[in-house]
C-alpha cells in the first residue's frame, strides 16, 4: 500500500468536510473533531442509559413531578 496517496486522499477529506449546525459552521480539521466527538458522547450516553434502564422510569417520573413544580400555572382553591 502506497502510504503516500493514502494521506493524500485523507488530506483531501479532512479539507472537503463540512459541518453546519443552525448559525454554527466548521469546515477541515475542527469539523473532524466535532464529529467524532459527537459520536463519542452519544456512544457515552447509550451505554449510560443501558447501564441505568431499571432506573429510567423512576427516573422520568421525578422529572415530570419537577417540571410541573416549577410550571406558573398553579390551579386556583375556592373557598
Amino acid at each position: 500500500m502506497n502510504f503516500n496517496k493514502f494521506f493524500k486522499g485523507l488530506a483531501r477529506v479532512t479539507k472537503t468536510f463540512t459541518l453546519e449546525a443552525g448559525p454554527y459552521r466548521a469546515t477541515g480539521v475542527p469539523a473532524v473533531l466535532i464529529g467524532v466527538t459527537g459520536i463519542v458522547v452519544a456512544a457515552g450516553v447509550a451505554r449510560a442509559l443501558t447501564m441505568s434502564s431499571d432506573r429510567l422510569p423512576e427516573t422520568l417520573r421525578e422529572a415530570r413531578a419537577l417540571a410541573q413544580t416549577f410550571r406558573p400555572e398553579h390551579p386556583q382553591l375556592h373557598p
